[in-house]
């Protein structure tokens, strides 16, 4: 079918976008993980998306949203007793610093839920909404986006996104340094069973590295603010943008009086994935395991923190470049924008996760698709992410990819 009078009208659809994420904004609440505000939020949309879609569903799960960011603190005493360690049984600081990497690639290089029994239980909420075609049901299509927000990080309201990312970088070179200085000592020493701070040791040397090495513990105690729990952002970008994406193809669609033929359309909003991506875990779980959502070709795309156009990505690597995305699912949306000359490039998420990587790893096919700079500008997680800093064009483009993509799908491409 051809939807080209739904991309002619893209500009119009982006000032609904805006118009709703406005008053979402200023309406809602903040929106954290299994919060009211995010609850609101969610049955807001709810009632929007009751006007355009034939089925709507709202799924509560339970998680504990305080899990994802502080393993960061329960890392950082791990490495300051190493440090301490050091100077007097540098084994010991050796397999401390084991535990506390294998603490961080467990709880957030892969997002495993380890120390989330640690913490509060909250309630947090998805929602499906679909829109049936006039005949079988032969393909699906779903547009995701998240309506949950983080607490500000430190650095980037600061400094820069940049420095946020140098911060934690620099924090890691200190660790392998840690690490490196241990070993060291130990083969200096050629035994485990001394102590660094006898300077009469191999000329003093190891006590030399110890002190050198306390550079990085400014570094990591600062560790311990990485984000400001005083300050929630409002996520008018990240990730509201990506919630109105689907909404908004979803209006078109009814206010036009399309009806598919055979290609079920939906949006799926899934929370708390500030959190560590638990509500699209959640959804996948819960509907992966019984099969729901695979009676046929379904495509996810989870559409996050579209804020600059010239960096639309369709992101063939997630969850910290550990999970590929599904090749047919980044095909469609990248000859979609290219065939309307959109620009678009091929790209990843080299630090962090959108949902698109829990869709993937519950046997589902989806793409992250995001357009913002990893060089991290101001508004990312900062209190500049508002409903007057964000980017018509950018929507505007986005959704007319959208809707071409959702046209090639309908087709058969």
């Amino acid at each position: 079918m051809d939807l080209k009078k739904l991309r002619d009208n893209s500009d119009a659809q982006a000032d609904f976008m805006m118009e709703e994420i406005t008053n979402i904004i200023k309406t809602c609440g903040k929106r954290l993980p299994g919060s009211e505000g995010e609850k609101s939020a969610v049955e807001y949309m709810a009632n929007t998306l009751r006007e355009y879609s034939d089925d709507v569903k709202i799924e509560p799960f339970e998680m504990h949203p305080k899990a994802f960011f502080n393993w960061i603190r329960i890392m950082v005493t791990i490495i300051l007793l190493a440090m301490v360690s050091y100077f007097f049984i540098p084994l010991l600081a050796v397999i401390l610093v084991a535990v506390g990497m294998l603490l961080m690639l467990l709880q957030f290089v892969l997002y495993l839920e380890i120390v989330d029994w640690m913490y509060p239980k909250r309630t947090s909420h998805n929602l499906i909404a679909v829109k049936h075609p006039k005949g079988e049901i032969k393909r699906r299509i779903l547009f995701n986006g998240h309506p949950d927000v983080a607490h500000e990080w430190t650095m980037s309201y600061l400094i820069s996104g940049d420095a946020f990312v140098a911060h934690f970088v620099i924090s890691m070179i200190g660790i392998v340094a840690l690490t490196g200085i241990s070993i060291a000592s130990m083969v200096l020493q050629g035994g485990v069973s001394f102590a660094v701070a006898d300077t009469s040791l191999a000329n003093g040397v190891p006590m030399i590295m110890g002190l050198v090495c306390l550079v990085f513990v400014p570094f990591w105690i600062a560790m311990y603010r990485m984000w400001n729990t005083s300050v929630v952002v409002d996520g008018a970008n990240d990730n509201l943008t990506g919630c109105y994406m689907g909404i908004a193809v979803m209006k078109a669609l009814h206010d036009e009086g399309i009806e598919l033929e055979n290609t079920e359309v939906g949006v799926l909003l899934t929370g708390s994935e500030e959190a560590g991506i638990r509500g699209a875990r959640a959804w996948a779980k819960r509907h992966g395991a019984s099969g729901d959502y695979k009676d046929v070709e379904t495509i996810i795309y989870a559409y996050d923190t579209l804020r600059e156009g010239k960096f639309l990505s369709v992101n063939q690597k997630d969850l910290n470049n550990t999970v590929k995305a599904d090749k047919h699912a980044c095909e469609l949306f990248y000859n979609a924008a290219k065939s309307i000359d959109v620009t678009c490039s091929y790209g990843s998420v080299p630090l962090g996760a959108t949902d698109s990587a829990a869709f993937n790893k519950g046997g589902y096919q989806a793409v992250g698709i995001t357009a913002l700079d990893h060089k991290l500008r101001n508004y990312y997680h900062t209190r500049y992410d508002t409903y007057d800093n964000m980017d018509k064009q950018c929507l505007s483009d986005c959704y007319k990819v959208t809707v071409k993509t959702l046209e090639d799908f309908d087709d058969g491409k």
